[in-house]
C-alpha cells in the first residue's frame, strides 16, 4: 500500500489529504526476525518493514489468516550498483562517459532484471501460496491470503489501532530468502493503512472558479496606491495581474532566439483535465503566445482512474493547466507530453514515471507534486531513485518543485524538506518573488517567502506588520540522503550538516518565480456559482510554477547545445555556480535596509465583490527560518537563470 502524494504545489490549488503510510522494505544484511513459517533456509531481513505506528501498545492481535493481501516486489535488476555508478558518470561533465546515454532497450539489457531473477521470485512467492502477475518491467505483484504472505515473508501480520481504526501491519521485520535477496529492491503493501480505491470512476467537473480582485499592476511597480498606508517607509505597489509568457521569457531567456524546438517536455500530475486542449489554445490566443501546432501537446493516460474523491481529482486539473501553459510560455516550440497518473498515490505515480523512462517519452520531466520527508520510507525512496537513475542513463532529467511551506514548521511542526525533491537524483526547484519592469526588463528577485498583514478597519495602518507567514519556497537539509558529490564545495558546510551533523543533501538546486503575488497568469475552464463552466484567467504561483518554468528553460538550453539531451542536470547546474549563468538571488536585492512588499486585494468569496474585499500587504523575502543570502542558499539554490545561462550551453556542447 502506498501513501498519497498529499500536496500539489500550486498555492491556489486545492489540497489532497494524505491517506496512508507505507510499510518499509529495503534489504539489509542480518538474520530474519519474526515467525518463519515454512522454511529454515537463511533469510535476509527487510529494513523498516514495520511501520512506526504499529506499536506494541496499539497491537490488537493477529490478522485474520484469510484476509486478502496484495504486495509489490520491486526488482533490483542485474546490476544495481553499476546503474548508480553509470547514472553518476553519464551526468558528470568531468567524466569520460558524460552524455554517453543508453536507449531504453540498452538499459534493459544492461541493468534490467533477468528472466532467471523473475522466475526465482515468482517461484518463491508461489511456493508460499501467492498468485503472481507482471504488468511492469519494474515489479512483480503478488496476491493471496494473509497466511500466505506471512509464510512468504516469515512474519506475523497483526491488527493495530490507529486514529480509532484497525489496520494491518507486520509485527516485526519481514524477510526474504537469501536466494532471492539480491534480486529484490523493495516491498510495498505489507500494511493496509487507509487507501480508498473506487474503480471505474468518471472524472469530476472542473473545480469552483477563483478570480483575483483588482486593482493590479501590469508589471512590477506600475500601479501604486498613495491612499494606502505606507510600509517600510514607502507606498507599496499593487500585485501584478499575473505575468505572461513574454515577461517570463524576458526574465529567464533574456532575448534568446531559442524556442525549445525538437525537445520534448513531459509533465506528470494525477488525473487529466478534460478541457486542457481548448484551455491551452485559448490561453495563447488571449495572451500573445505562439499557437500550438498539430500534435505538439499530447496526453498519455492510464486505462482507468481511482481514488478521485480521496485525491480531490478536480484540484489537479488546475495543476496540469498551470504546468502545460507555463512550459509553453517559456519554450513555445517544445513538444509537451502530459502523463497522467491514475491517482495521487505513490504506486500510481511510480507507474507513470516508469512509463516515461521505459518508452523514453521525453528529455525533460516536470513534476509539481510531493509530500514531506517524515513520511518517506526506504522502499518507496528506492523505487523512485531507481527510475530517476534509469532516466539519467537515458538522458532524461527530472525536475521537482521543492514545496510551498518553507521549512514546514508552520505546516507540520517539524523542520524538514519535501520528497521526492530531496532525492539526489532529481533537480529540486526552489522559488523566488520576481519583479519584471516596464518593457519586460528583469529588475530583481527575492527568495519566495511571504508574510501577510491585513489593512486595519479604519484604513490607517497594516495590522501587526509584517504579519504571519503564509507560504514560501521549500528547502533545507535532508535527514534521509547523504550529500551528493555535486554539492561538495558549493553548499556551505553549516547548511549541509544542519540536520544530522554529517554532510547531507540540501534542497533546492535552482529556482525561478513561484510567489503567487508575483505569479503567472493561467487560463482554465472553471465552474461558476451558477453551475456553468467557462474559461477564466487568474494569477497563480507556488513552486509548481517554478518547476515547469525551469523545465522550459532547460528545453531552450538543450536546443542550444544542438539537441544533445542535458539528462540529469545537477552536476552541470553546480558546475556553473558562481558564474554569469545565474542571478544570485537574495532576500534584500535593493540593499539590506530595503524591505519589499506588494499590496493585494482579494474577493472574500473568491469570485466577486458581492461579499466584500480583503486588502492586505504581502511582505517579500521572509521564508520561515530559510534565508536567501549571497551564494548558495536553501531558498533558491545556486540562483535563477541569468543571461549567461543559455549562452553557457551554446558555448559548451
Amino acid at each position: 500500500m502506498s501513501h498519497a502524494i498529499s500536496r500539489r504545489r500550486g498555492s491556489l490549488a486545492a489540497t489532497a489529504a494524505a491517506l496512508s503510510l507505507v510499510a518499509g522494505a529495503l534489504l539489509t544484511a542480518g538474520p530474519a526476525q519474526g515467525a518463519d513459517r515454512g522454511s529454515d533456509a537463511a533469510r535476509t531481513a527487510l529494513k523498516g518493514t514495520k511501520p512506526a505506528w504499529a506499536t506494541e501498545r496499539a497491537d490488537r492481535g493477529s490478522a485474520a489468516d484469510s484476509a486478502k493481501v496484495t504486495v509489490r516486489v520491486y526488482l533490483a535488476g542485474r546490476d544495481q550498483h553499476g546503474l548508480e555508478a553509470y547514472a553518476k558518470a553519464v551526468s558528470d561533465p568531468r567524466s569520460a562517459s558524460y552524455r554517453h546515454y543508453l536507449t531504453p532497450r540498452q538499459f534493459k539489457a544492461r541493468y534490467g532484471a533477468t528472466g532467471h531473477q523473475r522466475a526465482r521470485i515468482r517461484q518463491w512467492l508461489a511456493s508460499a501460496g501467492l498468485k503472481t502477475s507482471e504488468a511492469s518491467e519494474h515489479y512483480i505483484t503478488a496476491t493471496g491470503t494473509a497466511a500466505a504472505v506471512e509464510k512468504a515473508f516469515a512474519v506475523e501480520l497483526h491488527e493495530y489501532s490507529m486514529n480509532g481504526k484497525l489496520y494491518r501491519a507486520p509485527s516485526a521485520a519481514a524477510s526474504v530468502p537469501r536466494a532471492v535477496s539480491g534480486a529484490v529492491l523493495a516491498i510495498t503493501g505489507l500494511d493496509n493503512a487507509p487507501h480508498r480505491v473506487e474503480q471505474h470512476e468518471a472524472l469530476p467537473p472542473p473545480g469552483p472558479v477563483f478570480r483575483n480582485s483588482p486593482p493590479f499592476s501590469t508589471y512590477y511597480g506600475s500601479n501604486t496606491d498613495r491612499t494606502l498606508p505606507k510600509a517600510y517607509g514607502a507606498s507599496q505597489p499593487w500585485a501584478v495581474k499575473g505575468y505572461t509568457g513574454k515577461q517570463l521569457r524576458a526574465s529567464y531567456a533574456h532575448g534568446s532566439s531559442l524556442t525549445g524546438k525538437h525537445v520534448t517536455v513531459a509533465i506528470t500530475d494525477a488525473y487529466a483535465s478534460p478541457t486542457i486542449a481548448g484551455d491551452a489554445a485559448r490561453y495563447v490566443a488571449r495572451n500573445g503566445d505562439k499557437p500550438y501546432r498539430k500534435g505538439q501537446l499530447t496526453q498519455v493516460l492510464p486505462a482507468d482512474y481511482n481514488s478521485t474523491e480521496a485525491c480531490g481529482a478536480d484540484g489537479w486539473y488546475g495543476e496540469e493547466t498551470l504546468d502545460v501553459e507555463a512550459v509553453h510560455a517559456v519554450a513555445p516550440d517544445a513538444d509537451i507530453v502530459y502523463a497522467g497518473s491514475a491517482s495521487c498515490f505513490d504506486n500510481d505515480f511510480l507507474d507513470t514515471l516508469s512509463k516515461v523512462v521505459d518508452n523514453r517519452l521525453a528529455d525533460i520531466v516536470s513534476n509539481s507534486w510531493g509530500d514531506i520527508e517524515s513520511v518517506q520510507t526506504p522502499e518507496i525512496a528506492a523505487a523512485y531513485d531507481q527510475i530517476f537513475q534509469q532516466g539519467a542513463v537515458e538522458g532524461i532529467g527530472f525536475y521537482f518543485s521543492s514545496g510551498d511551506n518553507g521549512d514546514e514548521v508552520a505546516h507540520t511542526g517539524t523542520k524538514q524538506v519535501d520528497v521526492p525533491a530531496n532525492s539526489p537524483w532529481v533537480t529540486a526547484v526552489g522559488g523566488t518573488s520576481l519583479a519584471v519592469g516596464r518593457h519586460g526588463t528583469y529588475r530583481f528577485e527575492t527568495g519566495w517567502g511571504t508574510n501577510k498583514a491585513l489593512l486595519a478597519e479604519d484604513g490607517s495602518s497594516w495590522q501587526g506588520l509584517p504579519g504571519a507567514f503564509t507560504s514560501g519556497a521549500g528547502g533545507g537539509t535532508s535527514k534521509f540522503y547523504a550529500q551528493p558529490f555535486y554539492q561538495r564545495g558549493v553548499v556551505p558546510d553549516a547548511l549541509a550538516r544542519a540536520a544530522t551533523g554529517s554532510p547531507q543533501r540540501v534542497v533546492p538546486d535552482i529556482a525561478a518565480v513561484a510567489d503567487p503575488n508575483t505569479g503567472f497568469l493561467v487560463g482554465q475552464t472553471q465552474t461558476f456559482p451558477d453551475g456553468s463552466q467557462r474559461y477564466s484567467q487568474y494569477r497563480i504561483g507556488g513552486t509548481s510554477l517554478a518547476a515547469p518554468v525551469i523545465a522550459g528553460v532547460q528545453a531552450l538550453a538543450q536546443q542550444g547545445q544542438h539537441g544533445v539531451p542535458i539528462g540529469f542536470a545537477n552536476p552541470a547546474v553546480y558546475d556553473r555556480y558562481g558564474t554569469a549563468a545565474y542571478h544570485d538571488v537574495t532576500d534584500h536585492p535593493l540593499g539590506a535596509g530595503r524591505t519589499l512588499a506588494v499590496a493585494r486585494r482579494d474577493y472574500a468569496n473568491g469570485v466577486d465583490g458581492s461579499e466584500g474585499v480583503i486588502t492586505s500587504l504581502r511582505t517579500l523575502g521572509k521564508d520561515s527560518s530559510l534565508k536567501a543570502v549571497p551564494g548558495y542558499d536553501d531558498v533558491t539554490g545556486v540562483g535563477s537563470p541569468a543571461a549567461g545561462y543559455l549562452k553557457s550551453y551554446q558555448h559548451h556542447h
